[in-house]
């Protein structure tokens, strides 16, 4: 017998959950898009370890900025990434990283 589906209980919609955790191992996006994004050039391709996701959803800033967000949120995610990883030559601690927040649409899994 099927148990009965709780009607307090929330369904959330497509967005709503974060693709990604604090601990996770996500790639950013190497793409280079026409016009102004907010992913620095230095930073497409490397690896970094997302810290934090932060609350609540947002809006695109990028798509918003050419008029094509409607509405749609997503998660924007603290990133740490180690600056050996960006500057080999880095002369500083293997401990040192750069900390930045990325947009959702910029990340995929490791």
């Amino acid at each position: 017998m099927a148990t009965p589906r709780n009607p307090l209980q929330l369904v959330k919609a497509l967005g709503e959950t974060p693709l990604f955790k604090a601990g996770d191992r996500v790639r950013i996006s190497k793409r280079y898009p026409v016009g102004h994004y907010r992913v620095p050039l230095y930073i497409r391709g490397k690896e970094a370890l997302v810290e934090l996701v932060i609350e609540p959803l947002a809006i695109n800033n990028e798509e918003e900025g050419f008029g094509r967000n409607a509405g749609a949120k997503l998660h924007y995610y603290r990133l740490a990434i180690p600056l050996h990883d960006l500057w080999p030559e880095y002369a500083g601690s293997e401990q040192d990283s750069l900390r930045i927040e990325v947009f959702e649409t910029w990340l995929e899994r490791v």
